[in-house]
């Protein structure tokens, strides 16, 4: 099973994370004093739908016989990647974060309207706010079918994306 992630992993993420926090603060038209708000929204989020793919990866290959191990590296540009391997050692594929995170939360290169509703709902709450908001983005909808179509097509029932 997945292990917890390791502090190069972590940083990973973090950088992914930031490179979703310029996005959301350009989308979600953040004012600078909530600059740090957003930067939350955006680590937040990246490490959390990682950290949620992984063992969901490995628990759903292994009830369906087809096990596949989980975890983080990174690509030859540095940027974090979600790669799937056999247990014979095999790799089986690469998922690029930043296209995780482009399938779970973007349409057509905008924000969801349902993610940027509910962050823009927080973005001038209190942190229980904010936190509520996160959750409920990695529980929504988009999040949901774009994480549905990833596991699809690691199973070969279907290509990501469609």
């Amino acid at each position: 099973m997945t292990s917890p992630l390791s502090e190069t992993d972590r940083a990973l993420l973090m950088d992914e994370g930031d490179l979703l926090s310029r996005r959301l603060a350009q989308q979600l038209y953040a004012p600078l004093e909530r600059q740090d708000r957003i930067t939350l929204y955006g680590r937040s989020l990246a490490l959390n739908l990682v950290q949620a793919l992984l063992p969901t990866i490995e628990q759903i290959t292994w009830r369906m016989d087809k096990p596949l191990s989980a975890h983080l590296t990174s690509d030859l540009r540095g940027r974090a990647v979600v790669q799937t391997v056999t247990f014979d050692g095999e790799l089986h594929r690469n998922l690029p974060v930043d296209d995780l995170i482009e399938t779970a939360l973007f349409v057509r290169g905008r924000l969801h309207p349902k993610i940027s509703e509910k962050l823009l709902g927080a973005l001038h709450g209190s942190e229980h706010a904010a936190t509520r908001a996160l959750v409920a983005c990695l529980k929504s909808k988009p999040v949901l079918d774009a994480t549905q179509r990833y596991l699809r097509g690691l199973l070969g029932q279907g290509r990501l994306g469609q």
